[in-house]
């Protein structure tokens, strides 16, 4: 039985049956009771079948005589980061996700996942992986293992931790055999689905074959990074910033070692600086956008994201950065895979 199945008791099942299934539960004791369609009724605790005996209730009492009948929830797509926080602060451990019918669909275990992000992930899996050869020569880049464990699997379990459970992944080459790999998410409490690229679309023009999202805001990453950048950080800034896009970015220093001298247009000195550093900020390959963004993308034609990036300013659009503070790797060139081989021993994942 998986985890969210765990806390589901149905009304009319016996006061026995709660407490076997409180007991299983452990550290995580707390049921949602609901009828048979699912839909919420009441949670039911330890304390609230002790309550429920001291008032003279027993085994063959009815289970909604003991339960609390206005539990909090979360109803899907529509809720704040803010209001997660809050009933953090107030000591809430263990919350039911309902849908527009008031049917428990997840459940949110704030010892197992800070935050619940309400957007829709697309992870972009479709490259050759040329610089890789002859690695990817019979496996796709994203398939191919650091730490024993695929590259693209890293990125998508950071995402499920952070409560992003509806991901696409956009394939080509090879692409079969990461649908065979991953399955419809099932397994892993999500829904994973899959857009075939019949060509190369670039870096995101194949986000138009998706067809369906369920938030107004959209992650969109290349598959082959190796990074533990703070998901739920990054979509807070975006959101606080009220921009249209958002670029996630890492440092790269340039350390000249020369005096250089700084000169006005014509050519006259201004400044000497003795070996100096320049910090610049690259493209990280990791993105949020407001759905409506996606309109600006032409249909069947190739479109890198860097093209959306140029056609965004041009129309004034607000374009936020975000520095990753944490690690983060481009596995493109055959030392890239070396040194993620390494380096993955001594990445903390749970920042």
């Amino acid at each position: 039985m998986d985890t969210f199945n765990k806390h589901i008791i149905f009304q009319d099942e016996p006061v026995k049956e709660a407490l076997k299934k409180l007991n299983d539960l452990a550290a995580d004791a707390i049921l949602f009771v609901v009828d048979h369609q699912r839909r919420l009724i009441g949670s039911l605790t330890d304390g609230d079948l002790r309550r429920g005996f001291i008032g003279g209730l027993d085994l063959s009492s009815l289970l909604l005589e003991f339960i609390q009948q206005s539990p909090v929830f979360i109803l899907r797509t529509q809720y704040t980061l803010e209001e997660l926080e809050q009933y953090k602060k107030k000591n809430f451990k263990i919350i039911p996700i309902l849908n527009e019918q008031h049917v428990v669909i997840d459940i949110l275990n704030f010892r197992i996942q800070k935050t619940i992000i309400p957007a829709d992930a697309v992870i972009m899996a479709g490259g050759i992986g040329k610089r890789l050869m002859p690695l990817t020569a019979d496996t796709p880049k994203p398939l191919l293992k650091v730490g024993g464990k695929p590259i693209v699997e890293y990125s998508i379990d950071q995402l499920l931790k952070v409560g992003i459970k509806n991901i696409y992944l956009s394939v080509n080459y090879l692409g079969e055999q990461l649908i065979s790999y991953f399955g419809d998410g099932k397994s892993r409490n999500a829904t994973l689905r899959y857009i075939r690229e019949n060509q190369p679309m670039g870096t995101i023009g194949s986000i138009l074959l998706a067809d369906h999202f369920e938030h107004d805001d959209v992650l969109v990453m290349n598959s082959d990074l190796l990074t533990n950048i703070d998901f739920a950080d990054f979509y807070a800034s975006f959101k606080k910033s009220d921009a249209d896009m958002a670029v996630a970015t890492t440092s790269y220093d340039v350390h000249v070692p020369y005096a250089v001298l700084e000169v006005d247009p014509g050519n006259m000195a201004t400044s000497l600086k003795e070996k100096p550093s320049y910090t610049y900020y690259s493209n990280a390959g990791i993105y949020f956008l407001k759905r409506s963004v996606l309109k600006m993308i032409p249909e069947g034609k190739f479109y890198d994201i860097t093209d959306l990036i140029e056609d965004l300013l041009l129309k004034k659009g607000k374009i936020f950065t975000y520095q990753i503070t944490g690690y983060w790797l481009d596995i493109g060139k055959p030392e890239d895979f070396s040194k993620a081989q390494e380096d993955v021993k001594h990445i903390n994942f749970n920042p």
